[in-house]
């Protein structure tokens, strides 16, 4: 078995320039043009406009790009990882990578994914916010104070001792940012994200994802494959498609998951995505961790020599 993993990550890593890195790679254009057949627009021209950052077309998208540089990695370097985890989004490229859906199929998911968040969210302005430098626990119990029926803010994403993200109704957010720092947060960082991810507003749209999953054609994983809904792996489908599932309102245990993955005796870790967002996370998390990012194509190389 091989020693090392794959992470990929989830909205926010999106830019303007991640088709350039690998715009000489074979795999890389292929799977891009796969996807823009498939979801029936130019990916190239997307990536330039103000539409990238619109969830209906950042979703698919990301997708398709972390695909892409899996199978430009798999093509240099044909050693399958011990396991693979995603953050929020990147999940699903996790499902590709590891053989659970194909790419055909999961992108067509992800789309449908991103509509029902859409339409989740209708009626409602919502809005996600970083929090740096503060417990958790005292996170949770100042959003706990704030939330009301209909007026909701949210701990969404568990990234480190140091982060947390938060989400939900606009005004909620907004208002939760006063007593946050006044509890010691450092910072409260507005993110550039059009929907309230993993928060309960999410709840009612996951039973309409899940009938949708059921009819797919899903398989066992390949590797193991942790999910953020418990930071845990799963050997029935139905587990993983009930995972999947949940993950839509439920927070994202990334601490978990990569404590989960430390604990199987893995510390090399490869970024597979644009950007280097989970990278630091990572550091932050296991202190015993070597961590490579395949955020550009000549990073296969050096790569390949650490996990070699």
């Amino acid at each position: 078995m091989s020693d090392y993993s794959v992470i990929f990550p989830g909205q926010g890593s999106q830019n303007k320039d991640m088709l350039d890195l690998y715009r000489d790679n074979n795999p890389f254009n292929q799977t891009i043009d796969m996807a823009s057949e498939i979801l029936g627009y130019n990916i190239r021209q997307v990536v330039l406009d103000d539409r990238l950052n619109d969830t209906l077309y950042t979703q698919p998208i990301l997708l398709a790009v972390s695909v892409g540089i899996w199978r430009a990695w798999q093509d240099k370097f044909k050693i399958t990882p011990a396991v693979a985890a995603g953050h929020s989004l990147g999940e699903y490229s996790a499902i590709v990578a590891s053989g659970v859906l194909s790419f055909e199929d999961c992108i067509k998911l992800v789309q449908k994914r991103a509509s029902l968040m859409v339409e989740a969210c209708k009626g409602r302005k919502t809005l996600m916010a970083a929090v740096i430098g503060l417990d958790k626990e005292k996170i949770i119990t100042i959003c706990q104070q704030l939330t009301k029926p209909d007026y909701v803010v949210e701990a969404v994403n568990f990234n480190s001792a140091q982060q947390t993200v938060i989400g939900g109704d606009y005004l909620a957010v907004e208002e939760s940012i006063t007593p946050l720092k006044s509890a010691g947060a450092k910072l409260v960082k507005k993110l550039d994200v059009s929907v309230a991810s993993h928060t309960s507003i999410m709840e009612k749209c996951s039973n309409d994802l899940y009938k949708y999953m059921i009819n797919m054609n899903f398989s066992n994983p390949n590797f193991e494959l942790i999910h953020n809904y418990d930071a845990s792996s799963k050997s029935e489908i139905n587990d993983i498609i009930q995972a999947l599932s949940k993950q839509l309102f439920s927070p994202v245990k990334w601490v978990d998951s990569i404590n989960m993955i430390s604990n199987m005796g893995i510390n090399k870790y490869i970024e597979i995505g644009p950007g280097k967002v989970l990278t630091g996370l990572v550091k932050r998390i296991n202190k015993n961790a070597t961590i490579n990012s395949l955020s550009e194509e000549t990073d296969i190389a050096d790569t390949i020599k650490t996990v070699s």
